[in-house]
């Protein structure tokens, strides 16, 4: 046993780098996971401060100084949070609570309904059967009720804290922004002046992660602001919050879409029935998501990211579990992230040279 673990730890632990980007890696998961929440706001900067850097980069090339290349990008960054607080957030407000007055009388509509299928299709669900679904639907909304009382009066600190966010956030992105060489070589004096290996990591998941995470904000606004203006045009009630949850859907890969759909047709449903409103409006969401996965996706996303579906759904799946809300976000770039570790991981001299000779695909995927 011994010999089997020295053997292995010869030929994938021989590298110096090799172990401490494994130790870094480790280290950081830890943080993450121990610490997450009180970093909140640290990581969520140093997100939005990647992603405006394209900005600030692209404003550089055009002759502007730093300074004034970093303010313009921060001023676009308040109006876009100005917009969100002022704009957004108060329709949302009350399109979520006029849904939950409604809610008593969208449940009756629904008990009628199920109560004329016994009647129509006897052979497949009985009376009884109806009658355990709406008990079970009964009671799992009064739990919602519970829930959204006890947040309204016991979580009013975590507000509070938001607003502190909002804040404290845009200070660290200015900061991330003015000074982003100047932390980058703090940093990078932690690490050995010979990082070949990450080096190589990092300029090959750099430009690939900008362009995806900056792409997939792209395709949030365009498919929500999209889908809100077709829900508008149709009368469609709770636009906002269905257009939200569209836009968002786009964050889980193939089955998002998939999810996205339910809450958009049983709207719809409670508002016209099975009426030709229904059908004109699923026949638009699908027009809306076919130009989604069809044109917007393939123009955004011009470097298609080679996944295999399964590993992007476990992808999914376990960061989203690790990190909620930004665990899915990033789900993808970190399994690519993942993938280019493997592949540029250093192996033992005898184990590599046979390895590169055996597999030249996977030279050209890592060389991609």
């Amino acid at each position: 046993m011994l010999k089997i673990i020295r053997r292995w730890s010869d030929r994938y632990l021989s590298d110096e780098e090799a172990v401490l980007l494994l130790v870094l890696l480790a280290a950081g998961l830890v943080v993450i996971l121990t610490l997450g929440s009180v970093l909140a706001p640290m990581i969520a900067s140093v997100i939005i401060a990647f992603l405006m850097q394209g900005m600030v980069t692209r404003l550089k090339h055009w002759g502007m100084p730093h300074w004034f290349a970093v303010g313009v990008t921060f001023s676009v960054l308040l109006a876009g949070m100005l917009a969100i607080l002022l704009g957004l957030l108060p329709v949302i407000w009350q399109q979520s609570t006029r849904f939950f007055t409604e809610l008593p009388r969208m449940l009756r509509e629904w008990q009628e309904l199920m109560l004329l299928l016994p009647e129509r299709y006897p052979s497949l669900i009985s009376e009884t059967q109806v009658e355990q679904m709406m008990s079970i639907t009964s009671t799992e909304l009064s739990y919602v009720g519970q829930y959204i009382v006890s947040f309204s009066v016991s979580n009013l600190p975590i507000l509070a804290t938001v607003l502190v966010y909002f804040v404290l956030v845009p200070i660290l992105v200015f900061f991330f922004l003015l000074d982003s060489k100047a932390i980058l070589s703090w940093f990078g004096g932690f690490l050995p002046e010979k990082r070949t290996l990450m080096t190589k990591i990092w300029q090959e998941m750099n430009q690939q992660i900008a362009n995806y995470v900056r792409g997939k904000v792209i395709e949030i606004v365009i498919v929500g602001s999209s889908a809100y203006v077709v829900f508008v045009l149709f009368g469609l009630n709770y636009s906002a919050l269905l257009a939200i949850a569209v836009g968002l859907s786009v964050l889980v890969p193939y089955i998002g879409a998939a999810v996205a759909t339910i809450p958009v047709a049983l709207v719809g449903l409670f508002q016209w029935g099975w009426g030709p409103e229904f059908v004109y409006l699923l026949l638009a969401y699908g027009v809306l998501q076919a130009l989604d996965g069809n044109v917007l996706v393939p123009l955004l996303f011009s470097e298609a990211v080679n996944l295999h579906p399964v590993a992007i759904i476990l992808a999914v799946l376990v960061f989203g579990g690790l990190w909620g809300f930004w665990g899915v976000f990033f789900a993808i770039p970190l399994a690519t992230l993942v993938k280019a570790i493997l592949y540029a991981w250093p192996i033992g001299v005898q184990e590599a040279h046979g390895h590169h000779e055996s597999s030249p695909q996977g030279n050209e995927q890592s060389e991609a």
